[in-house]
């Protein structure tokens, strides 16, 4: 078969790439079954096993693969939710395995209409010579066209692509190439490169976090931030270079755990993360790591709010809860037709709330008139 041309290939002859932009975490020596239980998990494999069950393979669009040194079979480089589901539907012992070492519990649809297995047997590909050479069609259809990839498979396409030819004038072309700033791009390789430190270091895994869900966008963002640079060592004239490896110095790695796991979570030492929502969360943990008696607060509690709160001039702490305190008072007088007089218990809370406002008052008065008499 010749380079760069479009024909048919037995399903069996086609390898899944383990470097797919997709796959969360390291995935080089992973085995086949760890690969699918992966897109299984991550890429929605269900909906395209019911499809391809009842209607058949499509062979409208050709895989794009490349030959795998290894032996005399094709690597896909687009098209592996495709192979991974036909040959989940072709072998049932490779779906045996998949459940058994990767606790899965994998849905095959029964397929009502024998001769559709036919389709599974070969599909149309498109070769090419290097992954290289698949770069703008793949970029084109996952990056800028209908398919799009989400922000981490996006990142790790762009990380491998700067990797094969490290310069400036290439790290503009990507960010043309894949329609991002030059800035979020470099942002997003220098996050892939803190997190290929963090499992090198054996500090950090992706395939640990707490949820499913994983929002690499929480990373990349803290990264532009100089509270987090500041506490990882990370060098605040970042922008200034191009990314490289291991960008956080030895003796910061302890920190740049734990940002790690308060943003992500660890799901082995059932730890979920501080991190709810990039907005406002990522903010407030900036703000945290930046305050000392933040930080200790957040270290032993692990509650982001509480140390968040800490972080607070003590006048606004005063502020909101005279605030709040007047708010819900008012709105316990609006709610005093419920009271039917019965309930002791009530009227004990409400003489706790009148004798500690008393007392609040009394301090402040007092207060008030000394500041008073020194002026």
């Amino acid at each position: 078969m010749e380079p760069e041309t479009i024909t048919k290939v037995k399903t069996e002859l086609l390898r899944l790439d383990r470097l797919n932009p997709r796959l969360l975490g390291e995935s080089r020596n992973e085995s086949d079954e760890a690969i699918i239980a992966r897109l299984y998990r991550a890429a929605e494999l269900d909906e395209l096993l019911q499809s391809i069950s009842a209607n058949g393979y499509m062979d409208i669009e050709p895989l794009v693969v490349m030959s795998d040194p290894s032996n005399n079979g094709f690597i896909v480089l687009e098209g592996n939710r495709r192979l991974a589901t036909l040959r989940l539907l072709q072998e049932p012992e490779l779906v045996r395995k998949i459940e058994k070492l990767e606790g899965l519990k994998i849905r095959i649809p029964g397929i009502m209409n024998i001769s559709l297995k036919d389709t599974f047997k070969e599909v149309s590909v498109y070769r090419v010579n290097s992954r290289e050479d698949a770069r703008a069609f793949i970029g084109f259809k996952h990056i800028n066209g209908l398919k799009k990839w989400d922000a981490y498979a996006k990142a790790r396409y762009a990380a491998e692509w700067y990797k094969s030819n490290k310069d400036s004038q290439q790290l503009e072309y990507i960010a043309q190439s894949i329609g991002d700033r030059h800035d979020t791009v470099k942002r997003m390789i220098y996050a892939i490169y803190v997190l290929e430190q963090a499992r090198e270091e054996d500090l950090f895994y992706v395939e640990d976090r707490y949820h499913i869900k994983f929002s690499f966008s929480h990373l990349y963002t803290a990264l532009s931030r100089s509270q987090y640079m500041k506490y990882i060592g990370l060098d605040l004239t970042w922008r200034t270079y191009d990314p490289s490896p291991d960008p956080i110095p030895k003796e910061n790695l302890n920190e740049l755990r734990k940002i790690l796991v308060w943003i992500y979570g660890s799901k082995k030492d059932d730890l979920p993360p501080v991190v709810q929502k990039q907005n406002p969360d990522i903010k407030r943990l900036g703000e945290v790591i930046a305050h000392p008696q933040g930080l200790h607060v957040l270290e032993v509690t692990g509650n982001l709010d509480y140390a968040h709160d800490n972080t607070k001039p003590i006048d606004s702490h005063l502020t909101a809860s005279l605030i709040n305190a007047r708010k819900n008072i008012w709105e316990a007088a609006g709610s005093l037709r419920a009271y039917d007089g019965r309930d002791k218990s009530l009227l004990d809370i409400a003489e706790d709330v009148k004798e500690t406002a008393e007392s609040v008052y009394s301090r402040m008065a007092k207060k008030h008139r000394e500041t008073t008499i020194l002026i």
